[in-house]
């Protein structure tokens, strides 16, 4: 257990000796930054001494008294009430036994037994991937990681778009491109796809069907627009699975259409009293519940709105036993979430069983200037030419670092540089460098109980891996990867001090070399555990 969350919860039993009811959010411990003051404070008295009516010092000595802690040396208290913990050696040391006991799975948490689905990236099978998929991939498996090392049992989802007219669109622009394949005039509306992928589609077909599908026909049109889905798809997957993220479950909006089960729902809805038509159109009052105006679902020609199959399959995502649903959405979709949550709610589902995790866009830059427009094709940068060029491990870093409701500026210099400044490579660096000092010091015992650890670099080190964690607790509880980007850098500048500050390898002192070789090794396990979460990978060397 973190010595944070012990503190916690040895003061909050105490504060209820007092009348206070408080909870491990109400008590802030906060890490010592000179070892002098201790290894961890807390204002508790200070903040709830006005309640008791008593002066915050004297108030802070009163609690003091009443601590009886197996894992604490001292207490003292200084200024105007702060409660310093001085701990005792061991209890700094005891996450060693539990790194080596634990290996891979330190950090881990026991299973609680609740569901969660996380949709991303679910772009539409009509082109290429651009940037904003590649940062809502990047943000979504890593909830989705931290939510299972937090012990949620998570599914990781892909919802097809296979059905309306983005893809009536696609399949008109493949059979455009097959018939100009053929030598006949491109026929492409403005609103058809331009894209050039599309002319291999076409090709393609050309070279297995020969002139098959010249024929205008129903069965052509739906076969391009099928084949066009296919192949779609299975670039992304490819993309997808490049980029080490791989989903548990793929869902298609053709499967939801299917067996009447919009027809059915609308009329369940109507019988609830939430649907009703208007100039020909029929609607869903959604502004009953959180939304700002009612949403139309069958549009004046008889064609459902995107709205309702969504619906539909929120119901059926609800249906499959979940306790919670996370869609991660780009920063457009704002509206989105208030009008699904209503249909939920129409259902007896609560409002919050549905939360949305908005990703903001990205920029990049390259030599100072922002950089619109790929060299290579003349469009938008992609995502497979990103990956490419600066490689998984800076893009995965580097689009979760900052919140995913903050704009993203990626610096294609930075990611590409193997210096300090380049915090992947930082961390990275890091994990080598441990792995290079456990091989040069393989001839001594690794000592797993920190036995001759004394220095501040030592102790401070020993404090970081004992939040891992809770910081994953805190990450997944908020939905922020960041979080995890910020603890293993963290953890990389303290290897890098404590490589810079102490003699790790002492043949002449082979005690304190097993135990700090022990400290190392520990860090190692770590750090691979934390670039695990953010799908990086952790070399050896470097």
């Amino acid at each position: 257990m973190d010595n944070d969350i012990r503190l916690k919860q040895a003061l909050i039993p105490l504060l209820k000796e007092f009348g206070i009811e408080a909870d491990e959010n109400d008590i802030v411990i906060e890490r010592s930054r000179d070892t002098a003051h201790g290894d961890y404070a807390t204002n508790c008295a200070m903040k709830f001494a006005k309640r008791v009516g008593k002066n915050p010092r004297q108030f802070a000595q009163e609690l003091s008294e009443k601590l009886n802690l197996d894992f604490v040396e001292k207490i003292e208290i200084a200024g105007p009430g702060f409660i310093n913990f001085f701990l005792k050696h061991g209890a700094l040391t005891d996450v060693l036994k539990t790194i080596f006991e634990q290996g891979a799975s330190f950090g881990r948490a026991e299973r609680n037994g609740i569901k969660v689905d996380v949709e991303y990236v679910s772009a539409n099978p009509t082109g290429d991937l651009h940037l904003g998929h590649t940062r809502c991939a990047a943000v979504g498996d890593v909830i989705s990681s931290l939510l299972d090392w937090a012990g949620y049992d998570v599914t990781r989802e892909y919802y097809v778009n296979d059905c309306g007219n983005q893809v009536e669109h696609l399949g008109h622009s493949i059979r455009a491109r097959y018939h100009e394949a053929f030598g006949e005039p491109l026929d492409l509306a403005d609103d058809d796809y331009h894209g050039q992928d599309l002319i291999a589609i076409a090709e393609q077909i050309k070279e297995q069907f020969g002139d098959k599908y010249l024929q205008d026909s129903q069965e052509s049109h739906d076969f391009f627009i099928r084949f066009g889905i296919d192949a779609e798809l299975k670039k992304i997957w490819k993309d997808m699975d490049a980029f080490r993220v791989h989903f548990d479950k793929v869902s298609y909006e053709s499967d939801i259409r299917k067996g009447g089960a919009i027809e059915k729902t609308i009329e369940e809805l109507k019988q609830k009293g939430y649907v009703y038509s208007q100039d020909g159109a029929t609607y869903l009052a959604t502004t009953k519940f959180l939304d700002d105006k009612d949403r139309p679902i069958i549009k004046s020609d008889g064609l459902y709105t995107y709205f309702m199959p969504d619906i539909c399959y929120h119901y059926d995502k609800m249906a499959r036993g979940y306790d919670h649903l996370i869609d991660v959405l780009g920063a457009d979709h704002h509206g989105y979430i208030g009008r699904m949550k209503s249909a939920l709610m129409m259902k007896g589902y609560p409002a919050d069983s549905l939360e949305a995790q908005f990703v903001q866009v990205v920029r990049v830059y390259r030599d100072g200037q922002e950089v619109k427009m790929s060299k290579r094709t003349g469009k938008a940068i992609a995502h497979r030419e990103l990956i490419e060029d600066v490689g998984v491990d800076a893009v995965r870093y580097f689009f979760v670092e900052r919140s995913a409701s903050s704009h993203l500026d990626f610096n294609y210099n930075l990611a590409m540089e193997q210096s300090s400044s380049n915090p992947v490579f930082y961390c990275q660096y890091a994990h080598a460098r441990c792995a290079s000092l456990l091989k040069l010091g393989e001839e001594f015992p690794i000592d797993q109980e920190g036995k001759c650890l004394k220095e501040p670099e030592e102790f401070a080190i020993l404090k970081h891996l004992a939040d891992f964690s809770g910081m994953i607790e805190s990450a997944a509880k908020e939905r922020e990867p960041a979080k995890m980007t910020a603890y293993v850098h963290k953890l990389a500048e303290l290897v890098h001090e404590f490589y810079a500050s102490c003699r790790i390898i002492d043949r002449e002192n082979r005690d304190l070399t097993s135990s700090r070789l022990g400290l190392i090794k520990a860090c190692e396990i770590v750090l691979e555990n934390g670039l695990g979460i953010l799908g990086v990978s952790a070399p050896e060397k470097m």
